[in-house]
This record gives C-alpha cells, structure tokens and sequence, in this order.
C-alpha cells in the first residue's frame, strides 16, 4: 500500500507553484517515487543530507508516515536528527499533534489543500524556501514550507554537523492548519 492510498482522490482545483518574493530562493524538492520502509527512505537521493532544502523536505515526508506506521516515522526522524537523537519529550509531542488528524504533514507537499482533504499532487514536490534572514547564525539554516491550509509559511531549523551535513535541529510544521472541506460541517 502506498504512503497517500488511504486519501480519496476528488475531482477539483489543484493549485500549486513556488512564488519567490524580493529575491528569496525557493528550491522544489521532488520525490520521484515514495519510500515504504525506512531503509528505502534512507535510501533517497535527498537522505545524503548534504542541502538545509534537502533535509527540511525529508522531514515532512518523514511525519507523513506517523499515521500508518509510528515507529517507522519515529526511525525516520531520528535519522534526520543525526547526531541529537528524539528525546522521550520529542515523542510524546509528535503524538499529541497527531491525536485526531493525520493531514497536516501532507499539506506541505504542493497541490494538497482543504478542497482535495490535502491530496498532493504528482509528482510530489515539497517547496522549501530561505530568507534574508536564513543564515544569520552560523552552522544554522532558518527554512520555510508553506502548507496549503495555513496562510504563513512554517518554519525548520537545520544545523550543519562537522560531517558536512544538515540534520533536522528544529522544527514547527506540526501545528493546526484548515482541516480538510470534507470533516469540516462549515466547509
């Protein structure tokens, strides 16, 4: 079973795209094909982790899995964290998001919004943007990825270990968006 099986695919408008204002960088990060196990998540191009953009997309793909599979998303995240593994206070956090929903990890890719119960597009592409602002402290990168059912970018926190990579420091992606038009009595 794929890791967007179980969301029901509706006819609609998809709307995606990167917008990049006053000359900040946006890089789409594509993910050809989607991993099933953690091995194969280790596996992707992206996991050599050597890009901030690179690892801050990895770590939505990564909490797409809690859903189905907690401890694989659990294995997921602690790779990403390298070196500071998840702490007992990191996980019961991870777990107190996900009580009662499981969209909001997948509102990060493109095309996912509250019309479609945030169904992403294909291929599915996470855009990651920096700022000015981005690379004020260093050995530190501030990123943003815009969910489609929140109206400001959220925010990752990298930190560039002595092995040349960009492991996961921080990060504020799991908060409460829009929930999907199709749980939603107002909608």
């Amino acid at each position: 079973m794929g890791l967007f099986d179980n969301i029901s695919r509706q006819a609609g408008s998809q709307t995606g795209g990167t917008a990049s204002a006053g000359g900040n960088r946006s890089v789409n990060v594509v993910f050809s094909s989607l991993p099933e196990t953690v091995e194969q998540f280790k596996a992707l191009p992206q996991a050599a982790l050597t890009s901030p953009f690179d690892t801050a997309a990895l770590t939505v793909l990564a909490f797409c899995f809690y859903p189905q599979d907690k401890d694989a998303c659990l294995a997921m995240v602690d790779y990403l964290k390298g070196p500071k593994p998840l702490s007992s206070y990191d996980k019961s956090f991870i777990a107190d998001r996900f009580r009662g929903v499981d969209y909001i990890p997948r509102s990060y890719f493109n095309g996912a919004t509250p019309q479609n119960d945030y169904l992403p597009s294909q291929p599915y592409t996470v855009t990651v943007s920096e700022n000015p602002y981005s690379y004020q402290n260093e050995g530190y990168a501030k990123l943003f990825i815009r969910s489609g059912g929140a109206d400001s970018p959220r925010e990752v926190l990298l930190r560039k270990a002595k092995d040349g990579k960009w492991y996961l420091w921080e990060q504020f992606i799991l908060v409460g968006i829009r929930q999907p038009e199709s749980s939603d009595p107002w909608a």
